[in-house]
């Protein structure tokens, strides 16, 4: 009599058999590839990376590569969550292709009608610019990426009024240019139009209806998760190291999504299948075939001799479009510090290609993505690593030849015109932020909500950026951005211009009056009038507050800032110090950019 064998023997048989059928009819397109992805991951000396690759309704690959967590060796799986960076942006226009959708939003309408809170550089532009032009880079404002990464803020409100004062470099749609300041915008929009943050609609209006249920928009969300990435660098080309994650919160619709490849395949399944998966709309069609066509020419992007079959540079709908070896190709590259991300694919071949990798600034997310595209699409093998290294080197070579051929404008032997402590002081710009800048022993460091700057002395009164580092000390290698401290009327450091957007003029930081507290007692000795001319100025107490009041003028509200002087609060470059003799008030000097007028107290 036969025995019988158990059910679990049984199954295990099954499934040996189904894996021995997939054996022998694997997809060749796939043939090889881990092997070739470990390679990738040896190359580039990356911590980790992950790969999903779909073909029409489904994912027919996934797998991670290295670590999530390098010091622990965690490994990377399809399941763990990158910050996506800039491949959230089409996720936030979506939005935008919703409401058009619901009859709430016409994207060729001016963007100041959704949003009466914005205020561009000129009037020109606030009446000019649509909502079509922020989604396609094309409304003249460079990329003033300085603005909200060395000033971060949570305020989405704070950050929308910056936007007044960052200056154009092109008129409307004559140029593109990316700038992220204009995804805040569309996020905010859709803020307003719903009623409901731009948290709660990525998550009601794509993520639920996608399946994406660990996705999320914040690194709390990210700290929070069992199967997280952390992110790193590569110090001096070759040792990898950690990198705090960057809080992206305030500029979030441009950039603060992270997500796992796997559930970023859901998002391309959704693209490549006209906007629907499992039979459901989800992102409308209409919307779809105009994000993925082109709205602008990104450049010329003409054919060359080592990619004769990969041309023309365009810009959809929070997308970049291609023509890759006569295959059309819809893609987005991300980079938040210590992560790297792509997603892209090919609308008229049904394939999308997912790459998120955990190293900073890296090629890892281009060069996997093309080594995938010439598997899935049957083209000629190309060693797309070795290439884009070998470019890299070459880039590498040429800017430390140019570095070399340089000739320094610096004049030898100059002092700063003032005592170091005469440069401190708090400096701001309304487009920008405050900077601190302070001295300690020989040397004046900056400081930003992000960064503390050393300012090497260069020549005269200007000084070059240099990094500050608390593991690895002052940056002594020669070269950096200048920064140039300017004199007032007055005598004092005034402000500093800075080029922190190659395409506009230097960023001036003006040196704002510190506020001292002065006792009311003391206030009081101030008051009284003064003859100027044969005119009458007064001088009184609102509260605590001393006041400045010339006859056929407004009156002048102060801010002491130590020395008997006062600037006056709404008019830049304007002050008063008074005359002390002995311990009596005896005049005042008004001090202004035309000259110096004295007063005597009557």
């Amino acid at each position: 009599m036969k025995r019988l064998l158990p059910v679990s023997f049984l199954l295990l048989i099954s499934v040996v058999a189904f894996a021995q059928k997939n054996k022998i009819n694997p997809d060749k397109r796939l043939a090889g590839l881990d092997t070739a992805l470990e390679k990738v991951l040896t190359d580039w000396k990356a911590s980790g990376f992950a790969v999903a690759i779909v073909e029409k309704n489904k994912v027919i690959y996934s797998k991670g590569f290295g670590y999530r967590d390098y010091a622990s060796k965690k490994p990377v799986t399809p399941n763990t969550l990158f910050a996506i960076g800039s491949c959230t942006k089409a996720f936030t226009s979506s939005l935008l292709g919703l409401l058009e959708k619901e009859g709430k939003l016409v994207l060729d309408n001016t963007a100041t009608e959704y949003l009466p809170a914005l205020h561009f550089f000129n009037t020109n532009m606030d009446e000019k610019i649509t909502v079509r032009d922020m989604m396609t880079h094309r409304t003249g404002l460079p990329r003033h990426d300085y603005s909200w990464y060395l000033f971060p803020t949570s305020s989405r409100d704070s950050l929308l009024q910056r936007i007044h004062y960052l200056e154009p470099s092109t008129g409307i749609r004559e140029k593109w240019q990316y700038n992220n300041f204009m995804f805040l915008v569309q996020g905010m929009i859709a803020e307003k139009l719903s009623g409901q943050s731009w948290e709660t609609n990525i998550r009601e209006q794509i993520f639920v209806p996608l399946g994406m249920h660990r996705s999320n928009l914040s690194i709390e969300g990210m700290k929070n998760d069992g199967d997280a990435s952390l992110g790193y660098g590569l110090k001096k080309d070759s040792t990898i190291k950690q990198l705090d994650y960057y809080n992206i919160d305030g500029m979030g619709p441009a950039g603060s999504i992270n997500s796992s490849v796997l559930e970023m395949a859901n998002w391309v399944i959704t693209w490549i299948n006209n906007g629907k998966i499992n039979g459901k709309e989800v992102i409308p069609e209409s919307y779809i075939r105009e994000a993925i066509g082109a709205q602008m020419v990104v450049g010329g992007a003409l054919p060359d001799k080592e990619n004769p079959d990969i041309y023309f540079s365009n810009y959809g709908l929070a997308w970049f479009l291609s023509s890759y070896h006569g295959h059309y190709r819809v893609e987005h590259g991300g980079n938040i510090d210590g992560f790297s991300a792509n997603t892209s694919f090919f609308p008229t071949d049904s394939i999308g290609i997912v790459v998120l990798a955990n190293q900073n600034a890296s090629a890892i997310p281009a060069v996997v993505r093309n080594l995938i595209a010439d598997r899935m699409l049957k083209l000629p093998y190309k060693n797309w690593s070795h290439n884009l290294q070998q470019a890299s080197a070459k880039a590498s070579r040429q800017a430390e030849e140019a570095l070399a051929a340089k000739v320094s404008t610096r004049v030898p032997g100059t002092r700063p015109s003032h005592a170091l402590v005469s440069y401190e002081g708090l400096y701001n710009h309304p487009g920008y932020g405050d900077v601190a800048v302070y001295a300690r022993h020989d040397s004046l460091f900056a400081r930003t909500q992000k960064d503390s700057i050393w300012l090497r002395h260069f020549h005269y009164d200007v000084f070059e950026l240099k990094g500050f580092d608390k593991d690895e000390g002052l940056d002594t290698s020669s070269g950096g951005t200048l920064l140039h401290f300017r004199t007032a009327d007055d005598g004092k450091i005034g402000s500093f211009t800075i080029a922190l957007e190659p395409s506009v003029k230097p960023i001036e930081f003006l040196n704002k009056p510190i506020a001292r507290t002065i006792s009311i007692d003391v206030l009081q000795k101030y008051t009284g009038e003064y003859e100027l001319g044969g005119i009458t100025v007064r001088v009184y107490l609102k509260g605590e507050t001393l006041f400045v009041f010339v006859p056929g003028q407004p009156e002048y509200e102060t801010i002491a800032v130590g020395d008997h002087t006062f600037k006056l609060k709404k008019i830049e470059g304007y002050s008063v110090k008074f005359a002390i003799t002995g311990d009596k008030v005896t005049g005042v000097s008004f001090i202004q950019p035309n000259g110096v007028f004295n007063a005597k107290r009557k």
